[in-house]
């Protein structure tokens, strides 16, 4: 039990009330330790806006779901009528549901360069792979809350767009068909399927998503947080005053929580631009399509997820019966560098080569469609293992060979040609495309342990590097 502390009793009614909540529930601890005696790096740059704008974004979508679900019937005969209700009778009810679908999309853009951000300065490596692990689980977590509150509008591409993905699941040999049942409650997307997608998007993902969020910030503060030299302020070595606090840190507040007052001023105005001219924003973040009924007896010309969803669907299309022998041949050629050009103890390599002729028997025998779920969701997960995957001696792209940089530029334009072929319709040369992007893609990861050691890094600085301004 905590000691009780005293007070005096000329203090005056601000204090003692402060004191006497202080007694009770670590208010002023938990103020310092997060806030005021939390010490971060004094060198970020504005790649560290994004994480408090994740935070920003994460509350506006709370607050417009709240009074959103105080009108929306999850009902298959009444959900589109109640959104149209919502934005044409409620008062400033177009403004909360474009504020929640603008919001939805600004959720994936500042993670997206949020995740960027730690792929650029190694901010996964040792020891934040806890902080790396739990990031992943939001962005999991918000794919899924996503997918589930897209249904809710009820219009066409909701429809069939959930009826694509839910499909997807019977790819799967043996419990397929009775897990996309399960996922469905029904034989089709029904009013059974609204129902349970609704109680998932309002209750059961975000209770996740928001304990994920807290050990996300909680791991951080625990390791604290990297910079873009890469360099550890708080390390057994690293530089201290008097009191123990670390010469290249400064508290978090009151310098970081005004140096993320102007991100969020930014942000906050291009999200009202968006909001106010341009909602659906040239049918990216609102298609054409589900300003009509859900109509189950009409399917729209091309169906397409949301715009945060096509990479990882461009990767599902790129899998097809052709593409399936390339996939074997990657299969074939790491098994043999395993066992012949690797150093791994003889057990070892006999056990690749076991697993890759049981994977070749596997791959042949197995329809494409099912390897396609696989590799759509094998992209995301791959993200969990980064921090084994990374070998460089150095963390941050600074202090790497030169060009690493090109490589990361090739990857971020690979996943932006991924994102825009997911939008257009199926072509021969989208095909080829996208079946050269998805093998870079998992290229990047999967080889990552051998390119990343390669090239001569440059001297890393024993302080950070800060230029005051």
């Amino acid at each position: 039990m905590a000691e009780y502390k005293e007070i005096s009793p000329n203090a005056s009614a601000g204090e003692k009330l402060l004191n006497w909540v202080d007694n009770r529930f670590p208010a002023s601890k938990l103020y310092k330790e997060h806030l005021s005696e939390y010490y971060a790096p004094k060198n970020f740059n504005f790649w560290y806006f994004f994480g408090s704008l994740a935070m920003l974004v994460l509350v506006i979508q709370i607050v417009t779901g709240i009074f959103l679900v105080m009108h929306y019937k999850p009902d298959a005969n009444l959900a589109f009528a109640s959104v149209e209700y919502i934005m044409r009778d409620v008062p400033w009810g177009w403004l909360v549901r474009y504020m929640h679908s603008t919001g939805a999309s600004a959720f994936f853009v500042v993670v997206y360069l949020h995740m960027f951000r730690g792929l650029l300065y190694g901010s996964y490596r040792k020891p934040r792979e806890l902080v790396w692990i739990f990031g992943c689980g939001i962005f999991l977590c918000l794919m899924a809350e996503a997918f589930m509150g897209y249904l809710l509008p009820w219009g066409q591409m909701s429809y069939w767009g959930a009826q694509v993905i839910v499909n997807l699941f019977s790819a799967i040999p043996f419990v397929g068909p009775d897990l996309a049942l399960l996922i469905r409650g029904d034989y089709v997307v029904s009013d059974a399927t609204l129902n349970r997608f609704f109680s998932f998007h309002v209750i059961a993902v975000p209770l996740v998503l928001l304990g994920l969020v807290a050990a996300h910030i909680i791991a951080l503060h625990e390791v604290g947080s990297n910079n873009p030299d890469g360099v550890e302020i708080k390390g057994p070595n690293a530089p201290r005053d008097a009191q123990g606090h670390p010469l290249d840190g400064i508290p978090f507040h009151p310098y970081y929580t005004v140096h993320d007052i102007l991100g969020v001023s930014v942000f906050l105005m291009v999200f009202s631009a968006v909001i106010f001219f341009a909602p659906e924003a040239g049918g990216y973040f609102l298609e054409y399509n589900n300003f009509i009924p859900a109509d189950p007896f009409k399917t729209p010309n091309h169906i397409a997820p949301v715009w945060y969803f096509t990479p990882f669907y461009s990767m599902l299309r790129a899998i097809t019966s052709e593409m399936m022998y390339a996939l074997i041949a990657c299969v074939v050629a790491g098994a043999f560098f395993g066992a012949v050009k690797s150093k791994l103890p003889s057990f070892l390599k006999v056990g690749v080569v076991v697993g890759a002729l049981v994977a070749v028997a596997l791959m042949l025998s197995i329809d494409a469609k099912f390897w396609g779920v696989v590799v759509m969701g094998g992209a995301v997960v791959i993200l969990f293992f980064l921090p084994w995957l990374d070998h460089s001696p150095v963390k941050s792209i600074r202090y790497r060979p030169s060009w690493h940089k090109y490589l990361y530029a090739i990857f971020v334009v690979v996943f932006v040609v991924l994102a825009y072929l997911g939008v257009q319709p199926p072509s021969p040369i989208g095909e080829r495309v996208s079946q050269v992007g998805t093998l870079f893609y998992f290229g990047f990861f999967l080889l990552m342990p051998w390119w990343s050691r390669l090239g001569e890094p440059k001297p890393v600085p024993d302080r950070v590097t800060f230029a005051p301004h």
